[in-house]
């Protein structure tokens, strides 16, 4: 069974930049019904960004790989959600800081790590209808689990499920929480582009 590797994360990368070229019409307009409607811009140009560094990410530090993922989606993406997503990259790389491969055991406290310092960062909190609840979902999923490929469906199926119990719920947090019982029925924008992050990988 193959580790986690700084090879793997570039399969990953190129996988996710190709799903997000797809997307990002559909995610802008789905963040125009609750946000600033730029959402697809911010994943589209952070994965192209990271796809751009690929070849040149270092093969005997996953850690450093993963920050010097995070700098670059810091780099070319300004917006809220993109600062979100490197500040989760930034706690994974902190915690495979010198590491030349990692156990796929390690996903589900990599998530964990990730929700903690996002939370943090953007003040938000489990239950507001955001990403942070489909990586909590994923994160339960994935405990215990060693294997790339059963990770990977774990994540598919608490990703599904999240877009559907949260479809019904109102958005507590940022822009969106404005809208009220407007956003009810409606899909949290941020889930929806780590859903088809999760798209891209299966």
């Amino acid at each position: 069974m193959s580790n986690m590797t700084v090879d793997r994360l570039r399969a990953a990368i190129g996988k996710i930049a190709v799903q997000m070229a797809i997307s990002a019409d559909e995610l802008n307009t789905a963040d125009g019904k609750l946000g600033d409607g730029d959402i697809g811009i911010t994943m589209n140009t952070g994965m192209k960004g990271l796809a751009g560094i690929a070849d040149d990410l270092p093969d005997d530090d996953l850690g450093m790989a993963f920050l010097a993922c995070a700098k670059e989606f810091t780099r070319v993406s300004g917006s809220s959600y993109g600062t979100l997503l490197a500040t989760g990259l930034m706690s994974a790389a902190k915690a495979l800081k010198g590491k030349r491969k990692a156990e796929w055991s390690e996903v589900s406290s990599l998530i964990g790590g990730a929700i903690e310092a996002m939370m943090k960062r953007g003040k938000g909190a489990l239950g507001d209808k955001t990403v942070l609840d489909m990586l909590e979902a994923m994160r339960i999923a994935t405990e215990g689990l060693d294997d790339s490929a059963e990770i990977l469906k774990a994540c598919d199926k608490a990703a599904s499920e999240t877009m559907e119990n949260f479809r019904a719920k109102p958005s507590k947090l940022g822009r969106a929480r404005m809208y009220g019982d407007k956003s009810i029925g409606l899909d949290d924008p941020g889930m929806l582009a780590l859903r088809r992050v999760i798209d891209g990988l299966v």
